[in-house]
Parts: structure tokens; C-alpha cells; sequence
């Protein structure tokens, strides 16, 4: 009881601090029942070649220091991890739960990332341009304001459940005119809240792939305090959401018909690790699908943090730990297409979900809503909330997507 009482009152405690993180940075403290064992039972790529096992509870403290991680539990098992030399042997020690498991260099989980002949020059610039006048600002804001009243979209919980099927009903509404568009719900081992999947079929097999991450998280008790998760990545969702109803509209009347599989993804657990992201790419590289190009949308609504400095705003191109070429044919698509410049910026390894496609052997990139310097500090936290997004930022990010999509689907001979 005294342990309840305890967590109830920092509970209420953080809800009023919710930016500082009040939880022990050790395995072993009271929250640690919050979120799951304490056992070294989670294998963490945290860079190209650096490997670690973790507990649930030194997942989240990574996740509190900033510290990007991809979950590959599911994809590499423990024991082959150990085998290959990539983490040492898992002892359930107190000294080796405070320590870093070592790792070292190994080349034969390394996939080569083609490089594919990207278009020099854009195409459909008035195809394009004519449907920006169908983007819904209005609608656009009604459905992030649904999507944020979940409580939390967590991936464990139950309302992270709740929010995924409220989305998946929302994209059923869309292409239900369409028999030959699909849509599909990807279950995950572990957890409830499934990614889901939109597939526009092409004249070709080879995918062109716009995705978003459809939970959120809190930081300090994710299991038990409420995430809206507007800006995160909420703002992404909806991005990718109104892209989709733009672009279905071209399909509707006969003026766009893609070459190229042209799919939109909603991720699943992106806080957790990007697990489903992973899982999704991984089982697109054991049946040797083709993305000729990834771009992922997390974070697109909050410019404060540019005025406050300064600064014109701006898309937030990741140039790190993305694809070269990739990126220099999204900058052909902003100059052409955007009232907005781009900057370049980093955000370290596996910061989003493009990184679980890079991983596979996908040429990806990810855009975001401003240099990392800039951009929304109150995410992971009850105050990432709808009125602190720039809905005409995110009518930028809906006008960059639609044209990525429907240039880079329709181009041709890209191998």
C-alpha cells in the first residue's frame, strides 16, 4: 500500500512538472513494476555497429536521456546476438544491469543500400500545384484533435489500442470507393496496437513508401499518464493521413494512376524502439520487396521554436543516417513545390522509422518540422498538445508529401 500511495503521489506530482523526469536513472526502483521486469532481455542496436542488451525499465531511461535505439529483440534472438559476437553473454547480476554490455564490430547483418536513379527534374508540376487547392486545414486539425483525445496512444495500453482502431476506420472511410486499393492491419508479438498499411497498386511490384508513427508516449510513466502526443507524432499522422485523401482524389478521376506501388504507412511503437517499423521492413526484406524510397513524416507542426530564435521556418532535412540521393531529389521537390525553405540537420542514429528501413536495406529519408535545435521540446511529455502546432506548417509538409508521392510513383526506369 505504501508503494501505491508513493506512485500515486508522484504521479500527481509530475503531471504538474511533466518536462523533469523524477524516476530513479537505476533498474531497480518502484516504477520499474510500471514497466515491465528488470531483465537484461531486450537486444538495442544503438548505432551501425554497436549492440546492447537492456531491460525494459534501461530502455526507457535511454529514451529519457535521448538516446535512439532500434528494438531488434524480434528480428536477431539473443542467443544469435551472443553467437555473432554482438553482445556478451546475458547475466542477471546486479553489476552488470548498471553497465553497458559490450559489443563489437560485425559485417554480416550489414545490408548494402541500392542507389536508384532518382529523377533530376520534376515532372507533374501542375498536376501537383492543382491539388493543393483540395488540402483541408480544417480537416486536417479536426482529425488531429480526434487522435489527441485519446488519453495516451502508448503502445501498450489499451487506449494505444483504441487509437489505432479509430485510425484504421478512418482510412477504411477513404478507400472504400476503391476495390483495388488495400488496406491492412499489421499485428505485432507482444502488444496490441497494430501498424496499418494503405497500398495503392502500381504497374510495377516496387514500392514507394510515405510513413508516420501513430503512437506517443510520456516519459516519466508511459503506462499510466496521459501522452496527447499532438506534435508527436501526431502531426506527423495527419500529414500522411490528408496526403493520402489529396492523392485519392487524383485516383478518383482518372488523373494519376501510379507506376510505382505507391503504399502509406502508420507505424505502431516507434517509442518502444521502432519495433514496428522494424517488424514491417524486416518482413518486406524476407520477401524481398523493393522500396525504391522511404520518407518519413514525425513531427511536422511546431514552429515556435524558430521564431523564438529567429529563424525563417523551415523543414528539418536529416542528413544523417539517410539516403544521399534521396535526399537530393526531396530538395528538388521543396524548391519546386514549397513556400518554405529546407536546412540541414542531424538527429543521430535511429531517431525515427526511416531508420528500420534503412536498416533493411531501403533507401530512406526523413523530413521533420525544423533543425532538431528548433524544434518541440515539450513532446514525450502531457503538454505536447494541438495548440501548439502551426497548421499552415503542416499544410507544407501535406504539399511536400503529396509531391513526393506522386513524382517519385510515377517516375520510371529508376534501377
Amino acid at each position: 500500500m505504501k508503494i501505491l500511495a508513493f506512485v500515486s503521489l508522484f504521479a500527481c506530482i509530475a503531471l504538474s512538472f511533466p518536462l523533469f523526469d523524477f524516476a530513479p536513472d537505476w533498474p531497480f526502483n518502484a516504477f520499474s513494476l510500471l514497466h515491465g521486469n528488470g531483465h537484461q532481455d531486450r537486444l538495442l542496436k544503438l548505432g551501425p555497429d554497436e549492440y546492447r542488451l537492456a531491460s525494459e525499465q534501461e530502455k526507457l531511461n535511454l529514451k529519457r536521456a535521448n538516446k535512439r535505439f532500434i528494438d531488434m529483440t524480434e528480428q536477431i534472438s539473443i542467443d544469435v546476438a551472443v553467437e555473432q559476437g554482438l553482445v556478451a553473454k546475458p547475466s542477471h547480476s546486479l553489476w552488470q544491469k548498471l553497465f553497458f554490455i559490450g559489443s563489437k564490430q560485425i559485417d554480416t547483418l550489414k545490408k548494402p543500400i541500392p542507389v536508384y536513379n532518382y529523377p533530376k527534374k520534376t515532372q507533374y508540376s501542375s498536376e501537383v500545384k492543382n491539388l493543393y487547392n483540395s488540402i483541408d486545414i480544417d480537416g486536417v486539425r479536426d482529425n488531429l484533435s480526434n487522435f489527441t483525445s485519446f488519453y495516451t496512444r502508448y503502445y501498450k495500453t489499451e487506449s494505444g489500442a483504441e487509437s489505432a482502431a479509430w485510425l484504421f476506420d478512418q482510412l477504411s472511410n477513404l478507400i472504400a470507393p476503391f476495390k483495388e486499393i488495400k488496406i491492412e492491419k499489421i499485428h505485432h508479438k507482444g502488444w496490441d496496437q497494430f501498424s496499418i498499411i494503405v497500398s495503392i497498386p502500381g504497374e510495377v511490384k516496387d514500392k514507394v513508401v510515405v510513413g508516420a508513427h501513430q503512437d506517443s508516449a510520456n516519459l516519466i510513466l508511459p503506462n499510466i499518464m496521459r501522452a496527447p502526443g499532438a506534435d508527436d507524432d501526431g502531426s506527423g499522422t495527419v500529414t500522411t493521413l490528408e496526403s493520402l485523401r489529396i492523392i485519392l482524389e487524383a485516383y478518383r478521376t482518372g488523373t494519376y494512376k501510379p507506376h510505382n506501388t505507391l503504399e502509406f504507412h502508420w507505424y505502431s511503437a516507434e517509442e518502444g524502439g521502432l519495433l514496428g517499423s522494424i517488424d514491417v521492413y524486416s518482413r518486406y526484406a524476407s520477401a524481398k520487396e523493393v522500396v525504391v524510397g522511404m520518407l518519413q513524416q514525425d513531427m511536422t507542426g511546431y514552429t515556435q521554436g524558430s521564431i523564438d530564435a529567429g529563424v525563417e521556418p523551415h523543414f528539418g532535412l536529416i542528413e544523417d543516417y539517410t539516403s544521399v540521393e534521396l535526399n537530393s531529389f526531396i530538395k528538388l521537390i521543396i524548391e519546386t513545390y514549397n513556400s518554405i525553405p529546407y536546412h540541414s540537420s542531424e538527429c543521430g542514429y535511429a531517431c525515427s522509422d526511416h531508420a528500420s528501413a534503412l536498416e533493411n536495406g531501403y533507401p530512406s529519408s526523413f523530413l521533420i518540422e525544423s533543425e532538431m535545435k528548433y524544434s518541440n521540446k515539450y513532446i514525450h511529455s502531457v503538454m505536447d498538445t494541438i495548440d501548439r502546432i502551426d497548421f499552415e506548417h503542416v499544410r507544407e509538409h501535406v504539399k511536400l508529401t503529396v509531391a513526393f508521392a506522386y513524382e517519385l510513383s510515377l517516375a520510371k526506369k529508376l534501377h
